[in-house]
């Protein structure tokens, strides 16, 4: 794996990072309930990648009544960080550098992406965690 924005970046690499480089308007979370049915979560967000490897991510949560997870604070998601590809398999690791959840900070999530016309779609790579973030382009 390879830092992002780095010069030891493959050409695969490169393209990866020009690909994700902009801004994302958040579609939608998916994520399956108890019995395994996938509901969709009311929600606005923006993701932002830079050239040099850096990611922002900012969600809020539309739902009344919604119960924060181990992301998010009063119905909102805050980050930002470093990401290292790993090109070949379609995953990168985001580091946190800086978060509304304050434990989040310095932890590693790898996170599987693909592209599919103007969409980003990340899913985690662990196996406790089922969800699916759609984003398009901005």
């Amino acid at each position: 794996m390879k830092t992002a924005g780095t010069s030891e970046q493959s050409a695969a690499d490169s393209e990866i990072i020009a690909r994700l480089d902009g801004g994302w308007h958040l579609v939608t979370i998916e994520q399956p309930d108890a019995k395994g049915a996938v509901k969709t979560a009311r929600v606005d967000g923006l993701l932002v990648c830079t050239r040099d490897g850096y990611m922002a991510i900012q969600v809020r949560n539309l739902e009344p009544g919604h119960v924060d997870s181990a992301y998010s604070s009063g119905g909102y998601e805050a980050s930002f960080g470093k990401i290292t590809l790993d090109s070949a398999n379609s995953i990168f690791i985001y580091r946190v550098e800086g978060a509304l959840v304050h434990e989040l900070v310095g932890q590693d999530f790898p996170r599987a992406y693909s592209f599919v016309n103007d969409q980003l779609i990340l899913t985690s790579t662990q196996d406790d965690e089922k969800w699916r973030v759609i984003w398009r382009r901005g």
